[in-house]
Order: C-alpha cells, then structure tokens, then sequence
C-alpha cells in the first residue's frame, strides 16, 4: 500500500512529475534542433565574413546581395513567382 502511494505520488503529484518531464524533453528537442539551425546560419555568416576579406569581394556582395549600385548605372531586379 505504502509504495502504491509513493509510486502515485512521484509519478502524478511530485515537484518532478511525470507530466514536467515530459513538458522539459520536449522543450529540449526544440532548443536542440533551434541551436542546429542557429550554428549552420553561423557557419555561413562566418564563410560570408572569410570571403570578404578581399575589396574585389565586398563590392561583389554589395551588388548581388544588397543591391547597391554605382552613380551611373541602373539595377532591375527580377523576383520570380
């Protein structure tokens, strides 16, 4: 009997039930699989970063990427559905 009632109580009514920890390794799986995503944008900002070391490159990134342009020219951008 004592140990039906420790049982009950440590699965359903304890600080550390069954219910939080089920909530806590949900949450776990979404940090990891946010933080996997967070790294890999990481690498590619960093490869980024690498490649612009050359002035060649940053005015390559500025009109691919951001758009910019020289005083005498105009830029069409195409966008497709």
């Amino acid at each position: 009997m004592a140990s039906a009632i420790f049982l009950v109580y440590t699965l359903f009514l304890g600080e550390d039930d069954i219910f939080t920890i089920i909530r806590h390794r949900h949450k776990l799986e979404q940090l990891e699989t946010s933080k996997a995503e967070i790294e890999s944008q990481l690498f590619e900002t960093r490869s980024i970063l690498d490649k612009l070391d050359n002035r060649s490159e940053v005015e390559r990134f500025a009109r691919e990427k951001k758009y910019f342009k020289k005083d005498n020219e105009d830029i069409f951008v195409i966008f497709y559905d």
